[in-house]
């Protein structure tokens, strides 16, 4: 399977570790970190020697309770470090579900846009929407997400039911209406949208079930990476998932990742790219031997 993007077109015969550059002061795992530019600029560059094959950038944290950001504040955290990503030779990604900003950093030379809202944002002040941006460009890669609600409310009320057959129609559906609008299916990619609107169990149903996605025929992309549901199953208390130290996440976001990709996964976005690409390597190493 190969993914379509505005400048490569991404082998997936072997899984592609995405590294997270958050340039935001208030991201659940490492809000503020990244917020200036020099700082994510470095950043970007030290996933890249940690074997990062895409770099994805995101201005506005998603986290739960998490507000809506001005577009033009997204703008200028955003497009000073895309600006710079796009020289560094490997596909970037910009984690936004606002047109204005997908259309500028799609000319800035982003390769793909990775939306949240799976391009249901309604739309800018001139009546653009995500759609409409995906559809006039000639090849850039979209990455549809399941969420439940949205950030201020997904975790207040979340999902109640069978929640794969849930996931599947939502997403079967926004690919068929990418596709009706001119979009190659080579261009989409679907993630199940982990921690967005899902109970822990319902996280690790799609986790288990995460092979009923791939008849669809769409790249698939798992976001594990130290999501609470990691802690919740790892802590022995609630009050020890409340104060663990995101970095003792480390351990199961990397077999999360792993177990994503044994069930076919073919991206995982990740905080922690040294160790997962060093847990791939090892498992690729096993597959070849199969």
């Amino acid at each position: 399977m190969k993914w379509q993007t505005s400048r490569f077109l991404i082998d997936l015969s072997t899984p592609k570790v995405m590294g997270i550059v958050n340039v935001t002061p208030d991201s659940f795992s490492d809000g503020g970190l990244h917020a200036s530019r020099h700082a994510a600029l470095a950043h970007c560059e030290r996933l890249l020697r940690d074997g990062a094959d895409i770099l994805d950038i995101g201005g506005e944290s998603t986290r739960p309770g998490a507000l809506e950001l001005p577009v033009d504040e997204e703008l200028e955290r955003v497009l000073p470090i895309v600006e710079h990503a796009v020289t560094l030779g490997v596909p970037v990604s910009v984690d936004t579900y606002k047109p204005q900003v997908m259309q500028a950093v799609l000319d800035l030379g982003a390769d793909i846009v990775n939306d949240v809202w799976a391009l249901r944002w309604p739309g800018d002040t001139t009546g653009r929407s995500g759609v409409e941006v995906v559809r006039q460009h000639r090849n850039c890669g979209v990455c549809l997400m399941h969420m439940h609600r949205n950030p201020q409310t997904m975790q207040v009320a979340p999902m109640d039911g069978d929640v794969m057959p849930q996931v599947l129609s939502f997403l079967e559906h926004a690919a068929q209406h990418l596709r009706g609008v001119g979009v190659d299916p080579t261009r989409i990619c679907i993630d199940p949208g982990i921690g967005f609107g899902k109970t822990v169990q319902q996280n690790f149903a799609l986790l288990a079930q995460q092979a009923a996605l791939l008849p669809m025929g769409y790249a698939v992309l798992a976001g594990w990476s130290r999501k609470s549901s990691l802690a919740a199953v790892t802590e022995r208390s609630l009050s020890a998932v409340a104060t663990l130290d995101i970095r003792d996440r480390l351990v199961p976001s990397v077999t999360a990742a792993l177990l994503a990709v044994q069930n076919g996964a073919h991206v995982v976005r990740v905080h922690d790219v040294k160790e997962t690409v060093q847990a791939l390597k090892v498992f690729n190493a096993m597959q070849q031997q199969c």
